[in-house]
């Protein structure tokens, strides 16, 4: 299977078995009640500090117990304007990669640095899934390609769910240099590839989207048919793609003129 190399990776692909195991001391409770001094007996925890240590003191009691993870890593943009410092420069990580990785950590690129961060926290991540477990990893397009390689090497290639891309802007974007970035994806990896999930049950209000019933005997068939296309969209990829024609077709089923389009550039 292809791996992805970087500078540093020989470094932290055993990182996690040299954390050291931390004890988790509770401080105080939170309930309806608020927040007080007494053991409420909850399981639920929120655990303050460092997260590679955190995973790490997780594992004596949950490794193989969780059934689902969701984390939200930096996206590592570069933009270190935000309450939430998105950028891998972080003193804070700058200080932990020259321990890990040593001199050489000063010569890394973003990447370099947001992948040596990442890969230990991830295997730990995998070691905390059960067999029935799944993970959900929010990202967007600055790192979503390493991401998936990487994931691919720690939790199995075969694991890999799915890539779920979500709408996050649905006004228009005046500050876009060239195509307006409006999703971001999360992917999904599961520690068994047989994982399946707990879909909803069928509702009355969701049947009502379809207009075709179970076991429609009218055959359906992939059918061309030529559409008049907007000037706008004719314009734009007349110019960016040097067509001096494009067709707009659509794919129907047989007697209903309804399905979802396909734009198609004359060659």
């Amino acid at each position: 299977m292809p791996t992805l190399e970087w500078i540093g990776k020989d470094k932290v692909v055993n990182h996690h078995q040299e954390v050291p195991y931390r004890v988790l001391e509770r401080q105080y409770s939170y309930d309806e009640a608020g927040r007080h001094a007494e053991d409420n007996g909850s399981e639920n925890m929120i655990i303050h500090g460092d997260n590679l240590e955190a995973l790490k003191a997780l594992l004596p009691r949950y490794e193989g117990k969780v059934k689902c993870i969701y984390i939200d890593p930096p996206y590592n943009t570069g933009n270190e304007g935000w309450v939430y410092n998105d950028n891998v420069n972080d003193p804070k990580i700058k200080k932990w990669l020259g321990e890990v990785v040593g001199k050489e950590g000063e010569d890394l690129s973003r990447h370099d640095k947001w992948l040596c961060m990442m890969y230990p926290r991830l295997k730990l991540l995998q070691r905390l899934l059960s067999d029935d477990g799944v993970i959900f990893i929010s990202i967007d397009d600055n790192e979503l390609y390493n991401l998936k390689a990487t994931c691919d090497e720690i939790f199995g290639a075969r694991n890999f769910i799915a890539n779920i891309v979500w709408q996050k802007t649905y006004s228009p974007r005046n500050d876009a240099l060239g195509i307006p970035y409006e999703t971001d994806n999360i992917l999904v990896y599961s520690k068994n590839g047989a994982w399946r999930p707990n879909k909803l049950k069928r509702t009355a209000k969701m049947d009502a989207r379809h207009d075709t019933p179970d076991n429609d005997p009218i055959p359906w068939q992939s059918e061309m048919f030529l559409l008049p296309v907007q000037p706008i969209i004719k314009a734009w990829f007349m110019r960016y793609n040097n067509q001096s024609q494009v067709n707009l077709y659509t794919r129907r089923r047989d007697g209903i003129g309804r399905m979802n389009s396909l734009l198609c550039l004359n060659e």
